[in-house]
């Protein structure tokens, strides 16, 4: 029988791990690390934002700043430049979750994830894209797209999350022109 929440919380006192990670090129901090000890179950989750479609900040934007968009996609960006080269996110246009996409946009959703991929790929310096899909923030459908500058190999693997906060943010004209070189990728395919 699986673990209830409670009995998950309870397994893990006193019993967290530290990997190894400061021996792994890819961590990005040095010195000692020490996890936090899990805070116990809550009754209820708290919701999303946009739960519901109530105050989706999605929805009330459509296409606002979208580098592309179809009849039920967009992508966008943020709305300033992060620690990465470029970071995007496709979503879509209706207010549904990622669990919730019918077939067809199921369908859809694969090719697409090559598309904005390839796209991101496009921009000179990019050595690779790492594809994500984080759904605790908003309850609106949204995958993520981040770049990693190539010959950076300390930047690879899932770190690049966290990487992308610790970096200096892009020069503003640089990040616009990446951002566009996206632009005219989706566009043309």
């Amino acid at each position: 029988m699986p673990e209830t929440p409670e009995a998950f919380w309870e397994r893990t006192r006193g019993g967290l791990r530290v990997p190894p990670v400061e021996e792994w090129d890819t961590w990005p901090f040095t010195g000692p690390v020490m996890p936090r000890e899990l805070e116990p179950p809550v009754d209820e989750e708290r919701p999303r934002n946009g739960a519901g479609g109530v105050d989706c900040w999605r929805c009330a934007h459509g296409d606002e700043d979208a580098l592309w968009a179809d009849e039920h996609w967009t992508v966008r960006a943020f709305d300033r430049p992060s620690g990465l080269p470029v970071v995007v996110l496709l979503e879509t246009r209706e207010h549904v979750d990622f669990t919730d996409l019918d077939d067809e946009r199921a369908a859809e959703l694969g090719p697409l994830l090559l598309k904005v991929q390839r796209a991101v790929l496009a921009v000179p310096g990019v050595g690779n894209v790492h594809v994500g899909r984080w759904g605790e923030g908003s309850e609106h459908c949204h995958i993520w797209f981040m770049a990693r500058p190539a010959r950076l190999e300390q930047l690879r693997s899932s770190f690049a999350a966290i990487w992308d906060d610790i970096l200096p943010p892009a020069p503003e004209d640089v990040w616009r022109e990446s951002l566009e070189i996206v632009r005219r990728e989706l566009a043309a395919t």
